[in-house]
């Protein structure tokens, strides 16, 4: 049985929770200096300077290798997509598939268009790291003459926790697997997500806020989309699972 996304149980499992969860993180991460205690363990324990940052593990294989991951992944999506347009035996999935691309694409463009409207610099560009530019709060206002930077939120795990429409699909689709698919997510996004810190391209708030951002995205949209659900449309994506 597919669970109804309106209930007060799904909402507070989904929502509410994940909800008062990442606020909870974020405000203790911008009103506490634990974004720059754990920089600051990782640049001394690299010996004063960023050695990660062009290592073979977090340069070709976390960054580029994990950008050519994702990027099959899209391309798997798209050809999913066309045989739901074309081949009837597909047609059934057509539905789910559609709201996995517009959950994946839409939390892509939200973490992009937040880089280059924020102020935030990555851990490399700061003075305390050897680079040239001064610390700034989130919330602090950008000093006169100061320019911006565009780290914030973390586009590489962005390319990891776009994905999370995975769960919901899995949930409609094939319930077995939507653990595996939120597991599988999360995983990757850590992964992403340590490399770049490792690297210093990331303070940890920036994956926090791309993680929970994200989830939400795709939670609303999931609500949005199957707000009216017809009992054909379920009985057709339970069957296909």
């Amino acid at each position: 049985m597919i669970p109804q996304p309106h209930s007060d149980t799904f909402l507070r499992h989904h929502l509410w929770r994940p909800l008062l969860i990442f606020v909870s993180c974020v405000l203790a991460l911008e009103f506490s200096s634990f974004d720059l205690w754990l920089a600051d363990h990782f640049y001394h324990w690299e010996g004063g300077a960023w050695r990660w940052r062009d290592a073979w593990l977090t340069e070709e294989v976390v960054h580029r290798g994990g950008r050519a991951l994702t990027g099959m992944a899209a391309l798997l999506l798209l050809a999913a997509l066309l045989l739901a347009q074309f081949v009837p035996r597909w047609r059934p999935r057509r539905n789910g598939l559609w709201y996995l691309a517009c959950a994946t694409l839409g939390a892509g463009v939200l973490i992009n268009f937040l880089k280059h409207h924020t102020h935030v610099n990555c851990p490399w560009d700061l003075v305390r790291y050897g680079g040239d530019r001064i610390y700034i709060e989130l919330f602090a206002p950008l000093p006169a003459g100061v320019r911006p930077g565009i780290c914030f939120p973390a586009g590489h795990a962005s390319a990891a926790y776009a994905w999370f429409g995975l769960y919901y699909w899995c949930l409609r689709c094939a319930p077995r697997w939507r653990w595996w698919a939120l597991g599988g997510v999360i995983a990757l996004g850590v992964i992403f997500g340590l490399s770049q810190q490792l690297r210093g391209a990331h303070f940890l708030s920036h994956d926090v806020w791309t993680l929970g951002l994200c989830w939400l995205w795709v939670t609303v949209l999931y609500l949005w989309w199957y707000r009216e659900p017809s009992p054909s449309r379920l009985v057709g994506e339970g069957a296909t699972g």
